[in-house]
């Protein structure tokens, strides 16, 4: 018996890196995965759906259940053909993982409105644009799940160069404890993960270019907290936020 077994996810951002490893230690679960990549440069700009389609088909040589998905988490349209491909394919849809990002890193006097503008769609209004259709489909069909929002330690502490992304994920972890209060209603548990992992995000950032990658950071090691928070295990926990990271996991408490 896995953790997710008749479960249904989808996973933005699991074309690579951590959201592939949750997508693959989902599926070896139990779970049938909507792998959502909408592929791309680390900078948000194109887009190539073939590293969703590898992730698929790895999961599915293994054994498990997935279709990938090429939409864009940043618009509406985009949120509704993802929660459209779990409903077409699987039936239902019990979790949603929202994992997509992008990185425009630079100090506040040299982020332009462009950088500001792509990293703050990306983040907070594609966890918006992607929660929306999958809360409604939950709450009018009265099925509870779980809904895990990706926030980060640059949003809830800070982080030199990173004040379009900090402040992005400062929003998604206001937008969690909302919804987390109004989930109660309906069953449905929403939750923040705070990641620390070597990822082609991350290998070349301050802080982290100069290290070897600590096994422990690799993505498929963060994998099973964000599991935990997914599965039943965790069904009295909601409005939380959980770093993840190789010193362990740990409650991040803001108050």
């Amino acid at each position: 018996m896995g953790l997710l077994d008749g479960k249904v996810a989808i996973i933005t951002g699991a074309g690579g890196g951590l959201g592939e490893a949750y997508a693959k230690l989902f599926a070896k679960e139990g779970a049938a995965v909507v792998v959502n990549d909408l592929g791309g440069p680390r900078d948000g700009s194109g887009a190539d759906t073939s590293a969703a389609q590898k992730v698929v088909n790895d999961i599915v040589a293994a054994g498990g259940r997935a279709v990938a998905n090429g939409d864009d988490v940043s618009t509406m349209q985009g949120g509704e053909n993802i929660l459209k491909t779990a409903l077409d394919n699987f039936g239902q849809v019990d979790i949603l993982v929202c994992n997509a990002g992008i990185l425009r890193d630079k100090s506040f006097a040299n982020t332009s409105e462009q950088d500001w503008d792509l990293v703050v769609k990306v983040h907070l209004k594609g966890t918006y644009c992607c929660t929306m259709p999958v809360w409604k489909w939950m709450k009018d069909n009265g099925k509870p799940g779980t809904i895990i929002m990706t926030s980060s330690t640059s949003g809830l502490y800070g982080n030199f160069g990173q004040s379009n992304y900090g402040a992005a994920k400062a929003g998604i972890y206001g937008f969690m404890r909302v919804l987390s209060i109004e989930g109660r209603k309906y069953g449905i548990r929403v939750m923040g993960l705070a990641p620390g992992a070597f990822t082609r995000m991350t290998s070349d950032l301050p802080g982290f270019r100069d290290k070897e990658p600590d096994a422990m950071a690799l993505p498929e090691n963060i994998a099973p907290g964000v599991l935990y928070m997914a599965s039943d295990l965790a069904a009295d926990h909601t409005g939380k936020v959980l770093g993840v990271s190789s010193r362990g996991v740990r409650e991040i408490k803001m108050v």
